[in-house]
């Protein structure tokens, strides 16, 4: 393969999308510092795979990503995009067959890496088996960078050894072993998993055998109960048979009975059968009376009509008559006329039989003039046909010449015809439609677009959707907090109130408190309102009146004098009017602070705290109760009570302390409470919401992922599209090919055809000449030959006319001999039928006489005074059907009475058959129970025993029944499931064992790639080593240089660089100067390089630490070394520019952005000249 073109767009410094030719074997890229050439270097390395940031001189990745300048924003996305020619079609793999590679890789900002190959999108891994074993990729040696060369001289062994190994070609094989290390790894645990399954699965076959043994139990009293079940069945199936005999015994004697009364019931019958006779008699006598007038009126109407018949036939017999006399006259005109042709006929003959004598006399002379003229034909004949014959085969002669000058032809012809249809196919074969494939690509390159376009909102979305559900999170965390709060606020209230509750624990007094029904009544600690830091004071001066019982009328209290209380009880009126306030311009009254619930300021109140005072402080007390009124009381905050001459100090003895205190905390406890459950239905609401909004944003995700995959599948059949279309150019380029090479052999042929044709051309100008020659032979025969085939047709045709004259002479004999036989015929019979005609009509003039039509008449009278004797007699026996009829009616109604006697035993027959019959049901029933049960009766009889009962096996069913379901719940599958587990078994150790061949196998496959790879890189090691020792004294002039490995095992040994400069005995490689570095490198690079030639090197400023001497020895190795390797690199020396085929230069002129111009040698070092020392 061979780099043809480079291009790049947002990649670091080259925002625009730039293109670098690489037209040449040695191309030189050249520039200003800081310009942006060395990231040429890095963008090849990056689309190779490089996933590495400081490799490319970056913190992350997205530093690769043009990120802005002063006048520039920052774009998006970064793609670097190799071209390659392959028309050798040295690619690997699948990718050979194409002309051209693409390699591409693409970065966004979301951090979205994508490898192309041909705009068909594939894996990091597909970009590297490209060019695995050729020594490019991310990490190869032919792409040498700024301090690379330093980093090989300064590697580790281990470092080293990958270049030796890329050298190998060894990358496919630690691919391949690494791939088989990966299956055997997935095969033991597939193993792992099989053996899983197998113990298991023995714990499952040890619980089906269990199973198994309960199904088996169960299955046998299965089969004890079908056999009770079918013993049942015959028990009841032999009674069913007793009770059926029993009811037939019943109906043969009911049957009996019934035959006695119909014995009475067939006498009965017999008189009435009797009378029945005689009354078909009198039917028939009536009938036959009927019979009588009929054949009388027949017999009349039978004499009327013919009557009128012989009136008919006498009118025809005169027609008739007329007729034969016709007929008569018309055979006799006949017999006259045919007795006239008869002479005429018979002198016909006569002159008949004289021409047949002359024309046999004719016929007899030319016979003998025919046979002279065949003789002569038949010579002459011979003669034309042995020219003929001859004429033949030339003629044969010159049709094999022209099959083959036609089959020459015909060839010749389909050679043109395939090479015009080759050369039209080659015209006609599809171009390839290019814009089809561009307007694939587009739409390939939007869909993906598309694609990015989903995913990027899709990962917008998913961004978005951590903090929605951090949102909820808190919404909910918030709303359990608020909770957790409000669930303490309540805690305390109920505390509070507890307390409150406890204040009246004295039993006795509660019990007379519900007795006077006061239990219920409020205290006045529950109504009181004090300011803030004065409950102490109010607590000091009220003490046990703080519990006291609020009353609507203090007069009340007037009833429990007879019934004191057990305690002491303070009671107050609640309605008294209003307390008058006092001044108290000097000291504050207590009562100033103190309220009720309601706002008011009742008279009991004003009495308790009249001429009461407060003071902040004790000391304050001291110094103001002088002037204290007399009576007076003044306390403090604490509680302590002054008067003028005393002082009590307060201290919290009564369980009423912190009473107030308690109360103004229960109060701002429910205000917090219904404050704290307004927030709560807030956060509740904000919850709500989060939720609302995550389902949300969850849904748009599961669409926006679903529409993603559509989209996804959709690019991917675009991408397979595409590569069709690529697949079609190239089978139409194959065709093209193909077609070329036909055309070749089918001029080859054209040619060797085109002389088979030449030489049938001239066989068959001779084979023409020979045959005019015979056909004007045949031509003269032929005329002689006419010649004597006429006289013979002359001979031949007066023959045949004397023979036709013959012939029609005694034809016209014959024709004579049959017209007068006819005719003797015809006059013969037209004698006979002028007989007949005479006799026919004596007859009927006979038959007209006799016909007379008194003898009819007659017997029509005859027949009339019958017809009325007939009548009479009907009469009669009309009479005689009517008595019988009475008498047929009589009996019959006697033999119904006798019939009705029988129907009560006929309904007990029917009763008894009806039992009979249901036994019989029974007897089937249980026989179709055996018989769906599949029970042998001889077998159920052999295992009855005696006097076995139905209700015996009744209850031992019961039995059977209730062990069966005290074995509850049974694996009938138990069985079969045991049976498949152990096949199953089977199948697993089975798998077991193929699975360790597997590893056995691949085992043995990865130390033949371990030996493979061990004799490669020896070879490998061998080689470069010795390609080091020649290249390092050319490039040093002389010294020598050497590779030694620093470990017994190839496969796993470094390698460690010994070079020494002539005249130079240095230890170590460290000790020599940054160009001795430089060229020690340049030389083990280059010794990789003949090894293993890359397509293309990158050289990025390696010549920088060179002298001049130095330098031109580099570029000889390179110019060597070009014929089989493209070097592109990067230089600022004059003469590494001067051995540039071409030249690319890089410029910065806004700051910046990096872009590509053509420059030439004079203004390269121009620009090289403008570096600053």
């Amino acid at each position: 393969m061979r780099l043809t073109h480079i291009k790049l767009a947002g990649f670091k410094s080259f925002v625009d999308p730039t293109t670098i030719p690489v037209p040449g074997q040695r191309v030189g890229v050249v520039g200003p510092n800081g310009c942006g050439k060395s990231n040429v270097i890095d963008a090849v390395r990056w689309v190779l795979g490089e996933s590495r940031a400081r490799e490319l001189r970056g913190e992350s990745m997205q530093d690769v990503i043009f990120s802005g300048s002063a006048t520039r924003k920052a774009v998006s996305r970064a793609s670097v995009e190799l071209i390659f020619d392959n028309s050798l079609g040295k690619a690997a793999g699948q990718w050979s067959q194409y002309a051209e590679i693409s390699v591409k890789r693409v970065l966004t900002r979301s951090g979205e890496s994508s490898y192309h190959i041909n705009n068909l999108h594939v894996r990091r891994r597909d970009i590297t088996d490209i060019f695995l074993g050729t020594g490019l990729g991310a990490r190869a040696y032919a792409i040498i960078e700024q301090g690379m060369i330093s980093r090989i001289i300064e590697a580790r062994p281990e470092e080293l050894r990958v270049f030796l190994e890329e050298a190998a070609g060894i990358s496919k094989y630690k691919e391949r072993r690494r791939e088989t290390e990966l299956r055997m790894k997935d095969t033991r645990e597939n193993l792992l998993r099989v053996e899983d399954v197998r113990q298991e699965l023995g714990k499952q076959i040890a619980r089906l055998e269990t199973q198994a043994e309960v199904a088996q139990q169960y299955l046998g009293l299965q089969a004890q109960l079908k056999l009770s079940h079918n013993l049942l069945a015959l028990l009841r199936k032999r009674e069913a048979a007793a009770q059926c005999e029993r009811w037939q015994r019943e109906v043969a004697r009911l049957s009996n009975e019934l035959e006695a009364e119909n014995a009475c019931l067939r006498q009965a019958e017999s008189q009435l059968e009797q009378s029945r006779e005689a009354h078909y008699a009198a039917s028939d006598a009536l009938h036959e009376a009927q019979g009588g007038i009929y054949a009388a009126n027949a017999e009349v109407s039978r004499l009327e009509q013919n009557l009128q018949h012989q009136r008919e036939s006498r009118q025809r017999l005169a027609a008739q008559s007329s007729s034969l006399r016709e007929q008569g006259e018309r055979l006799a005109r006949q017999r006259d006329e045919a007795i006239a042709a008869l002479a005429h006929w018979r002198g016909e003959f006569a002159v008949a039989g004289e021409r047949l004598v002359q024309n046999k006399e004719q016929l007899e002379q030319e016979g003998c003039n025919l046979p002279l003229a065949e003789e002569s034909f038949r010579d002459c004949q011979r003669r034309y046909s042995e020219l003929q014959r001859g004429l033949a085969q030339a003629e044969q002669a010159k049709q094999i010449e022209e099959t083959h000058r036609t089959h020459a032809q015909r060839n010749v012809q389909q050679l043109q015809a395939r090479q015009q249809r080759l050369q039209q196919e080659a015209s006609s074969l599809p171009s390839f439609d290019v814009a089809a494939l561009s307007l694939k690509e587009v739409e390939l390159t939007d869909v993906a677009g598309q694609f990015k376009t989903l995913q990027a909102e899709l990962a917008q979305l998913l961004a978005v959707l951590p903090e929605l559900e951090k949102g909820a999170h808190e919404a909910r965390g918030g709303l359990q907090a608020e909770q957790r709060l409000a669930t303490e606020l309540e805690a305390r209230l109920n505390a509070l109130k507890h307390l409150q509750s406890r204040l009246d624990h004295n039993q006795k007094l509660q019990a007379w408190l519900a007795k006077h029904q006061l239990e219920s009544l409020p205290r006045l600690w529950s109504s009181l309102r004090i300011e803030a830091g004065w409950e102490d004071a109010l607590e000091s001066v009220l003490g046990d009146r703080l519990n006291s019982i609020a009353l609507e009328n203090i007069e009340q209290a007037q009833e429990w004098l007879g019934d004191a209380p057990p305690a002491a009880v303070t009671a107050f009126e609640s309605s008294g009017g209003a307390h008058e306030s006092v001044s108290d311009a000097v000291l504050t009254l207590l009562s100033r602070h103190v309220s009720l619930a309601d706002g008011g300021a009742p008279a009991f109140l004003g009495d308790w705290l009249a001429e009461i005072y407060v003071t902040e402080s004790a000391a304050d007390g001291f110094a103001q109760r002088k002037n204290l009124p007399c009576g007076a009381m003044l306390v403090s905050r604490a509680g302590h009570v002054f008067t003028r001459h005393s002082i009590r100090f307060h201290a919290p003895q009564s369980e009423l302390h912190g009473v107030l205190a308690r109360q103004r905390e229960i109060e701002q406890l429910q205000a917090d409470l219904e404050v704290k459950q307004v927030e709560l239905g807030q956060r509740l609401t904000a919850m709500v919401q989060a939720d609302s909004a995550l389902a949300q944003q969850q849904k748009e995700i599961a669409r926006l992922r679903s529409v993603t995959s559509e989209e996804q599948q959709k690019l991917h059949r675009l991408q397979l599209e595409v590569q069709r279309l690529v697949q079609v150019r190239q089978q139409a380029e194959q065709r093209q090919k193909g077609i070329s090479v036909e055309q070749v052999e089918i001029a080859e042929q054209l040619e060797s055809e085109s002389e088979q044709l030449a030489a049938a051309e001239e066989s068959l100008k001779l084979g023409r000449n020979q045959t005019e020659v015979l056909r004007e032979q045949l031509d003269e025969t032929r005329q002689e030959r006419s010649g004597v085939e006429q006289n013979l047709n002359r001979q031949r045709e007066a023959l045949r006319q004397t023979e036709r004259a013959a012939q029609e002479a005694v034809f016209v004999e014959k024709n004579c001999q049959s017209k007068i036989g006819e005719l003797e015929v015809s006059s013969a019979q037209l004698a006979e039928q002028a007989e007949e005609a005479v006799i026919q009509l004596e007859n009927l003039l006979a038959e007209q006489q006799g016909g007379s039509e008194e003898p009819l008449s007659h017997a029509l009278q005859l027949a009339l005074s019958q017809q009325q004797e007939k009548e009479k007699a009907l009469a009669l026996a009309r009479d005689a059907l009517a008595e019988a009829a009475n008498l047929l009616r009589e009996l019959e109604q006697q033999r119904m009475s006798s019939e009705q006697k029988l129907q009560p035993l006929r309904d007990q027959i029917s009763e008894m058959r009806l039992k009979e019959q249901e036994a019989r049901l029974g007897q089937e029933q249980y026989e179709g129970l055996l018989r769906e049960a599949g029970a042998d009766e001889a077998e159920l009889v052999q295992a009855m025993e005696k006097n076995l009962r139905p209700n015996a096996l009744q209850g031992e069913i019961v039995r059977l029944t209730a062990e069966l379901e005290a074995l509850g719940a049974v694996n009938l599958a138990a069985l079969e499931e045991l049976q498949g587990s152990r096949e199953r078994n089977g199948y697993l150790e089975s798998q077991a064992k193929d699975l360790n061949e597997a590893i056995d196998t691949l085992e043995q496959a990865i130390r033949r790639i371990d030996r493979e790879t061990r004799e490669r890189l020896q070879s490998t090691y061998d080689q470069v080593n010795r390609n080091f020792g020649e290249l390092f004294p050319s490039l040093f002039g002389g010294g020598q240089a050497r590779l030694m490995l620093t470990g017994e095992e190839l496969l796993d040994a470094g390698i460690q660089i010994i070079a020494q400069p002539p005249g130079k005995k240095n230890s170590s490689i460290h000790l020599l100067s940054g160009g001795e570095k430089a060229l020690t490198a340049l030389a083990l690079t280059f010794s990789l390089f003949q090894l293993n030639p890359a397509p293309f090197c990158l050289l990025d400023e390696v010549d920088a630490p060179l002298d001049d001497s130095n330098t031109e020895r580099f570029c000889e190795l390179v110019k060597k070394m070009s014929i089989q390797t493209q070097f592109v690199y990067i230089s600022h020396n004059k003469i590494t520019m001067e051995m540039a085929e071409q030249l690319v230069g890089v410029t910065m002129q806004e700051m910046g952005v990096s872009r590509v111009v053509a420059v030439d040698i004079e203004e390269a070092m121009r620009m090289k000249d403008e570096v600053p020392a």
